[in-house]
């Protein structure tokens, strides 16, 4: 149900006679159509909070707490509540939020017994079944379900998370969630796994679309609003990246991934184009790709570069003066030559020495063992990496974990969007299979 933006929120929470899961709709559709009403959420909680709290209104601060991602704070509330049937449902929440899932099925069969919609307290019970790892529990308490509950947008959505979670069935995932955003467009679960699957298959604008619509959702899914800020920095779009990772700052200061994401894409998108630098990088670079051949050298001195493999000025330049005269017949006289060539340019030998190309890594089948081989040739989404760091891949043409092998840490920085938290998650995946990165 979506209200209106002017409904009156603060006095929801403050002065409402009745405070239920309808009250608690209207505050979280009011803050989706707007979410400048978080302010006025976050203020209203501040006037409840020194008024002289009896059991009924810590439900009320509670939930609210709940609501702005004060899980501890809920926690506390709930647990000393009035003990009623919404108390227990949203201290179910909140356990679920702090990663206490037994603690959270126990709430929720509270909830149940205490008058709570059963089918809601069910379908919460299966979400934190199959966040705990117990999908097999979660599918069959989904299985025990049957009526018009099947039909809704939120048994579809478990149902489907559920089955991605056991990885059954990819198709029928999908099927789910397409099921679960008809019967409900808004809803914020359905939306979010819609637009992973479409991310995992490369479909990148439906993705964003997707994503987009669950971000606006309220509570927001921290997981859309990250994905879909990187899916912004892919597209240049650094200060709607921004307001994503700002998001789930506000409700959660201390989240790592986001505070990694926004100091990044701050950091993409102060950065300027500087036009000068650019022309001499250009000019550079045309200097550089001058043949060998277009100056008149002795015989034994284009003879021992075209041995050499040296071609241009910038393969001159990318080799010391110890190399040349390591190589058979090159003497201090073709050394001279040499140097009075790359002068008159403007170079010298060895300038970019530094920026020569490490020899390309190459396996060798003929000495690996059979199963080495079979790890090799696995996809790159065995590895089960994140958004950020799956995109870089995608870039970069890694399709085997044997391509990313031949990859330097080095290489991977380079990468667009690619940084050091991204480096890290694909250095601990493929220690968890003995594997390193070229160089590691």
């Amino acid at each position: 149900m979506q209200v209106a933006p002017q409904t009156d929120l603060k006095g929801i929470v403050l002065d409402g006679s009745v405070f239920g899961p309808q009250e608690i709709q209207q505050i979280t559709a009011t803050i989706s159509a707007d979410f400048a009403n978080y302010r006025v959420l976050r203020e209203a909680v501040q006037e409840l909070e020194v008024r002289e709290a009896t059991p009924a209104s810590k439900v009320r601060l509670g939930v609210c707490y709940y609501l702005l991602g004060r899980y501890r704070s809920a926690a506390e509330t709930l647990s000393t509540a009035d003990g009623g049937a919404l108390a227990q449902f949203y201290l179910g929440r909140t356990r679920a939020s702090q990663g206490q899932y037994n603690d959270a099925i126990e709430a929720y069969q509270k909830a149940s017994k205490g008058g709570y919609d059963v089918g809601l307290a069910t379908l919460a019970k299966v979400e934190a079944l199959r966040q705990a790892g117990r999908h097999q529990d979660a599918l069959a308490t989904l299985d025990s379900l049957s009526g018009a509950i099947e039909q809704t947008a939120e048994y579809l959505y478990q149902r489907g998370a559920t089955v991605a979670a056991l990885g059954n069935n990819p198709s029928e995932v999908v099927a789910l969630y397409e099921r679960a955003v008809e019967a409900d467009p808004a809803h914020a679960g359905a939306l979010f796994g819609l637009a992973l699957e479409n991310d995992r298959r490369g479909n990148d604008d439906e993705a964003l679309k997707l994503y987009e619509r669950s971000a606006t959702r309220f509570p927001s899914h921290i997981g859309a609003l990250l994905n879909l800020g990187v899916l912004y920095e892919d597209g240049q779009r650094f200060d709607r990246a921004v307001q994503c990772y700002q998001r789930i700052l506000e409700a959660h200061p201390n989240e790592p991934r986001a505070r990694l994401y926004y100091k990044d894409a701050r950091a993409s998108g102060d950065m300027f184009f500087d036009e000068d630098a650019q022309k001499r990088r250009d000019r550079m670079s045309q200097v550089l790709s001058i043949p060998v051949t277009d100056f008149e050298l002795s015989v034994r001195s284009r003879n021992c570069l075209q041995k050499m493999g040296l071609l241009t000025l910038g393969d001159l330049a990318r080799t010391t003066e110890q190399e040349l005269l390591a190589s058979k017949n090159f003497g201090e006289t073709s050394l001279v030559e040499i140097k009075e060539m790359m002068a008159s340019k403007g170079l010298e030998l060895g300038q970019f020495a530094h920026e020569r190309p490490m020899p390309e890594f190459t396996f060798e089948p003929e000495v690996m063992s059979a199963d080495e081989q079979v790890v090799l040739n696995k996809p790159i989404s065995d590895l089960n990496l994140s958004v950020r760091a799956r995109k870089c891949m995608i870039r970069l043409g890694v399709v085997t974990i044997g391509d990313l092998l031949r990859r330097t840490g080095d290489e991977l920085l380079e990468c667009k969007n690619f940084g050091v938290t991204s480096l890290t998650e694909v250095r601990e995946k493929l220690t968890i299979q003995g594997l390193r990165l070229r160089g590691d």
